[in-house]
Order: structure tokens, then C-alpha cells, then sequence
């Protein structure tokens, strides 16, 4: 692929509701640029952007691809991301590398929780956006109507800029509303179309349309307002002035519609992409930091400048290795050659540089400002690094991946296979960052966290078919404590004679409750000697080693204090391994003397949701034996904060999901342990037993 100019390149990601054809869109316009020879289906599993074996089986996009193609003489670099929200890591990090974003709307479905979900994080980028009405052909497909739902939910600043010529199973081009032309597709090639007058039934709509984009591209430039309030007629070139200037400064949001699998009206909107869209050069300066400090730096896109990329995709594949995917900010990044990772303070050597198209690899000499590459192989190198000269250190604001919100135990089909899924996890983790992956020491159990069920399905899914590692999803085991709420006092006696020297070891125990979060606390209140000074620490031991299984269901005991008081001794059978025993034996039997009670772990939960779904959420809390501990407002979200259990929790990003469908999301974090109320405890500790004795 030749080098294009910095000016020269649009990088678009393209972001939707899941489902609304931004994929097939993807490739109508790859198709139509010549940068593929045959049209694929996402149905059929012959999609160029969706080439993944899981995205095949499941038709959706689970991965951010990159794949350039060229219209007009400009590069685009279409970045397409995943509509399913438990993708959303991969959506950020496909916007943090653009200029610009096209909103793939369905004709039929209309502004989806989806939707107003990738707008947020366009809007968070402050990223300028075209919208593209999909699906237009399909049955009961209306754009005026799904016009209207975009400005209810974005605003006014939508405007179109094209409107259709007919519609569903007649849909065969569209009204361009700045040349007041008519482009109609011949219906058998879908590629070739001819310029018309506009038909009779769409001229009024047309002038009506036309009027407010003119209003909407003159409201960007002051000597366009003035010939405008003057009267004087503008010529489509001073439209395509206002309009692309108002596109760039985030004032105006055009709106295109389009059928991605009938091929019809995508040539348009690539004109569209090139004429309004920014370049590199329209973003200007990009800032980062110098490494090791808070003070700021900034990069100019331009070729000759030091060097900034980052590190925005990696792929683990284990017969390739690591690939990088990266966008280069400022300078020049050429094959064979070194770059320094300020993020990992490393030098790495460059091999072959490439483009991606699809699963595809086109090698190229290098890399200049603005533009989407890929390396293999990098050693340290992460996503969200910053690649830089070593001369001139910069660290780029990096990739804000979200926190995980599902927690699942995996475990192991078979035995043996732990060192693969060890090995498998860590390159699936560099791989995909929003995936969290720990062992939980208590439990035994590796726990996986990630964004939902179907996030961390396709994780077990890729586990066996690139390392080989079956694997089983379970819901985790809950770090349950036990604790006393009564006093008791107990003898613990250890005596035993074996024919030469015997043991003997005999204690006297208090044991009492303390404050919750004390942990445990032992005193020493021997007085005269019953008990020799050298035999008190092996007495602590012995109960210190006791205090990782209690008595009702085997889980560590806290929050009590424990004096030894009395006891006996022998002078010569007594021994500091019998005053263990006699100490662990003692306690034993009084935790279950000082009302022993089973404890919980409480979370705090933050749940932001629209203020009309207050009342369904705050309900299913209240179900889950939440308390709610107060709200606030957040835009025009509502916070309830709450505490609940974690054992009613586990599930809660996919219920949630449910009740609000989709609109609604949380975080949670441990706050402390309270007592399991009576009647659930016993039912918890007969089942605790019996999992125990399996």
C-alpha cells in the first residue's frame, strides 16, 4: 500500500447498537473502494471485518478490527468495534486511535440502548460523527421516523444530508440535499447509479431538508451567516464549507442512509467521509506527559516530529506470537528498526511492519503521522503503551478500559491442563486488558472477571481453541467467616502415655467476642507459674493454627479474643507440642459453647441508572436483602448507592442489564462482614457440609 499524507487519512471507527449493520456496512464500503473483490455476509460467515471463528458462530463482533481502504485518493482506516455491551473494552480502545466515528443507526430498530451507549463514549472523546441510517431497504424501515428518534435523543445539531428515493423493498438511492440531486442505483449491479431530477413526492421534503442544512452549515461560519441574512443564494461549494467545518468543531452531525447489503448509497457516503470527516492534521496537537513526571508535553502530527505511537490492539496467536496494532500520533515509524516503550522504560526492535485488512497482512516500509499499523513479535510491549524515540520520551494518555462486572471460577475439564490455562489467560489478559484474571488463596479457585456471561464464554471458548485448555465456568465460592457472639470458658487436656517419656499438656481458655474487624486477639493472664513461661507462645500457636476452619462450616474464625487463664503442667512429659494440641482442642470445643455465628462479606454498590427505572432497581435490591444507603443525582442519571451481599451479587451485571435494558450499570467493592440472618445461615450450613463431604 503506497504512503499517503498525513492530510490525506480519515481514521473512522465505526460504532453501534449490536445488530444495526455496522459490520456489513464495514464491507460494503471496503467492497466498494476495490479493497476487497467480494461482498461478504456476516450471515454467511464470509464477512471480511468479521473473520474471528467465535464472531463467525455467534455473528457478532467480539474484536476491534482494522482494515484501510482508499477512495478519492484519501486512506481510510475503518476501525470496526463490537455493538454487544460486553465488548465496551474494545470499543474505547478503537476510539481513543480516530478522529471521527460513524453511528450506525438501524432503519427499522432506531436509536437503541446501544446507541445512546457509543454516543457517550464518542461524546466522552469529543469525537465528531456522521450518522449512517442502515437497513433502509429492509421491511418496515422509515427514515424520517428514525430522523426524528436521532434529534429526541442527540439533539438538533443532527442533520441530514441525504434523504432516500423510496423506501423498503423500493429503496434505490437517495436525494443529495446540497446538490438537490437525485442518485439512482440500478437495481441488478447495486454499484452503478445515474444523477435524476428529484421525483415529485420527495421535492417538498427535499427543499424542507435542504433549507435546515443550509441553516445548519451557515450557523459555522460568520461570512456565510452574512450572505445567508442577506439573502444571496449559497453555492453547494459554500455549503460543503459550513458543513465540514461544523462537522470537524463537533457542531453539526450529518446523517446518511444507506443499504449495506444491497449495496445501494455507499459510494455517497464515502464522499461524505472524505469531504467532512477530519484528518490527523484537523485534530492537531496530541499531549502527553514526560515519563516519571506530571509535566506535559505535545506532539505535532507531522512526519519529520519525534516519534509517538500507541499501542491501541493486541492479538495472541500461539503460531504468530503477539501482534500490535498501533497509531502513530507524530513523526515516522520505519521496518526494521528501534523504538523505545517509555511506558515499560524498553527498547524494542521493529520487524516487519504491516497493515492489517481483515485477518490479512500487507507488509509495508513504514509508518508516518496519523496513520494504523501492526508489528509482531514486540517483547514487553502492552496495549496502551506509548512507543516514542528514546531521545525525546513521551508516555500518551492511554486506553480507560472499563471495570470488569461478572466474576466466574474456571476451572479445569480435565487435570493436568492448569499449566495451559495459566499460560492461555496471561496471553488472553495482553490481549484483552478489561478481562481480570486472580486467585483467590481462601477459595483455591481462579477467579475471571470480565463485562458479562457472553464476554467471559467467548474467553473459555478461545482458551480451548488457541491453547487447548478446556475449561468449566462455575459460580465462585463465597469467603463466608465465622466469628462467637456469647463468652465461654473451656479446659483443653492433652495427655498420653506411651510407655517412656508421655505428653501432657493441660490449658484453660476464655473465650470472648470482640468489635467486628478486630481479627483475633489473645492475652496471657497466667499468674504463679501453672502454666511455664515457655510453653505461652506454643499455647498462641496452637490456637492460631485452629483459626482457618471453624466449627460450623470449616471457614476462618474471626473477631474474638481467646485468654489463657489457668492450666497445668508435667516436668517431664509436658512439651511445646502438647500444649498445642491442648490449646487447638480447647477451642474447639469453645466456638461451639460462645454461639457461634456464620459472617458474610457486604459490598458497596453504586448503580447508575435513568431516573424513570429508580424504582425497578431499587426493588430488585431491596430483593437481594440490599439496604439502600442514599442517592444522588448524576446528569440525568440517578446514583443509588446501596449494600448488599455479595452472595446475592454474582449475577447482578446480567439481571441489571435485564431490568434496564442495558441503560443501567454499577460497581461494586468489599465494604465488611455481617452475620448471615438465622434462617438463611442454616440452610447454608447444611448445604456447606454437604459440599464439603462431596
Amino acid at each position: 500500500m503506497k504512503r499517503y499524507r498525513t492530510e490525506d487519512i480519515r481514521n473512522v471507527a465505526l460504532i453501534a447498537h449490536s445488530g444495526a449493520g455496522k459490520t456489513s456496512l464495514g464491507d460494503a464500503m471496503l467492497f466498494d473502494a476495490r479493497s476487497i473483490e467480494r461482498l461478504g455476509k456476516v450471515d454467511e460467515g464470509t464477512s471480511t471485518l468479521d473473520y474471528d471463528p467465535d464472531e463467525i458462530r455467534r455473528k457478532i463482533t467480539i474484536s476491534t478490527v482494522v482494515s484501510p481502504c482508499e477512495w478519492q485518493g484519501t486512506k481510510i482506516n475503518l476501525v470496526d468495534t463490537p455493538g454487544y455491551a460486553d465488548f465496551i473494552g474494545e470499543v474505547k480502545s478503537g476510539l481513543r486511535v480516530v478522529e471521527s466515528a460513524v453511528v450506525a443507526v438501524c432503519a427499522t430498530a432506531g436509536v437503541e440502548v446501544g446507541t445512546e451507549n457509543v454516543w457517550q463514549f464518542a461524546e466522552e472523546r469529543s469525537l465528531p460523527r456522521m450518522i449512517a441510517v442502515t437497513k433502509i431497504d429492509r421491511e418496515h424501515a422509515d427514515f424520517f421516523k428514525t430522523v426524528d428518534a436521532i434529534r429526541k435523543a442527540f439533539g438538533t445539531k443532527c442533520v441530514p444530508i441525504q434523504i432516500p428515493v423510496g423506501s423498503q423493498e423500493d429503496f434505490r438511492g437517495i436525494v443529495d440535499l446540497i446538490s438537490m440531486k437525485a442518485i439512482v442505483y440500478n437495481r441488478d449491479s447495486g454499484t452503478e447509479s445515474e444523477e435524476q431530477d428529484i421525483p415529485d413526492n420527495l421535492k417538498e421534503a427535499a427543499e424542507e431538508y435542504h433549507n435546515e442544512l443550509v441553516e445548519s452549515a451557515v450557523e459555522n461560519d460568520d461570512e456565510l451567516i452574512e450572505k445567508y441574512l442577506e439573502g444571496e443564494e449559497l453555492t453547494s461549494e459554500e455549503i460543503r464549507y459550513g458543513l465540514r467545518k461544523g462537522v470537524v468543531e463537533g457542531k453539526t452531525y450529518p446523517i446518511v442512509c444507506v443499504s449495506a447489503l444491497r449495496n445501494i448509497a455507499i459510494q455517497p457516503m464515502l464522499n461524505a467521509i472524505v469531504s467532512y470527516l477530519p484528518s490527523p492534521i484537523d485534530y492537531g496537537k496530541v499531549e502527553g506527559k514526560l515519563p516519571g513526571s506530571d509535566e506535559t508535553t505535545e506532539r505535532l502530527p507531522k512526519d519529520d516530529a519525534p516519534l509517538a505511537a500507541l499501542v491501541f490492539k493486541t492479538t495472541a496467536d500461539p503460531f504468530v506470537g503477539k501482534i500490535s496494532l498501533f497509531r502513530v500520533f507524530s513523526g515516522t515509524i520505519r521496518s526494521d528498526s528501534q523504538v523505545y516503550n517509555s511506558n515499560k522504560d524498553a527498547t524494542e526492535r521493529v520487524g516487519q511492519l504491516f497493515v492489517m485488512k481483515g485477518k490479512q497482512q500487507e507488509p509495508i516500509d513504514e509508518v508516518g503521522a496519523g496513520d494504523i499499523a501492526g508489528i509482531a513479535k514486540l517483547g514487553a510491549t502492552a496495549s496502551s503503551d506509548t512507543l516514542c524515540d528514546k531521545g525525546n520520551p513521551i508516555v500518551l494518555q492511554g486506553i480507560d478500559f472499563p471495570q470488569p462486572t461478572l466474576a466466574m471460577a474456571m476451572k479445569p475439564k480435565t487435570k493436568g491442563d492448569e499449566d495451559k490455562i495459566g499460560t492461555g489467560l496471561a496471553r488472553l489478559t495482553e490481549e484483552d486488558p478489561s478481562i481480570i484474571v486472580r486467585r483467590d488463596a481462601e477459595t483455591a479457585e481462579t477467579i475471571v472477571e470480565g463485562m458479562g456471561e457472553v464476554h467471559l464464554e467467548v474467553t473459555a471458548d478461545r482458551l480451548k481453541r488457541k491453547f487447548g485448555a478446556e475449561v468449566v465456568l462455575e459460580t465462585p465460592r463465597i469467603p463466608y467467616r465465622e466469628t462467637v457472639r456469647g463468652t465461654a470458658k473451656v479446659e483443653g487436656k492433652h495427655k498420653k502415655q506411651t510407655g517412656g517419656r508421655g505428653q501432657y499438656g493441660h490449658v484453660f481458655l476464655e473465650i470472648s467476642p470482640l468489635p467486628a474487624g478486630s481479627d483475633f486477639e489473645f492475652e496471657d493472664k497466667i499468674f504463679g507459674g501453672s502454666v511455664p513461661r515457655q510453653y505461652i507462645p506454643a499455647v498462641e500457636k496452637g490456637i492460631r493454627e485452629s483459626l482457618d476452619e471453624g466449627m460450623l462450616a470449616g471457614y476462618p474464625l474471626v473477631d474474638f479474643k481467646v485468654t489463657l487463664y489457668d492450666g497445668s503442667y508435667h516436668p517431664v512429659d509436658s512439651s511445646e507440642m502438647a500444649f498445642k494440641i491442648a490449646a487447638s482442642m480447647a477451642l474447639k470445643k469453645g466456638i461451639l459453647q460462645a454461639s457461634p455465628v456464620l459472617l458474610e462479606p457486604i459490598m458497596n454498590v453504586q448503580v447508575t441508572v435513568p431516573e424513570y427505572q429508580m424504582g425497578d432497581v431499587m426493588g430488585d435490591l431491596n430483593k437481594r436483602r440490599g439496604r439502600i444507603m442514599g442517592m444522588e443525582p448524576q446528569d440525568s442519571n440517578q446514583v443509588i448507592k446501596a449494600q448488599a451481599p455479595m452472595a446475592e451479587m454474582f449475577r447482578y451485571a446480567i439481571d441489571l442489564r435485564s431490568i434496564t435494558a442495558g441503560r443501567g450499570s454499577f460497581t461494586m467493592e468489599f465494604s465488611h462482614y455481617e452475620e448471615v440472618p438465622a434462617a438463611i445461615s442454616e440452610q447454608l450450613i447444611e448445604k456447606l457440609k454437604q459440599e464439603q463431604e462431596k
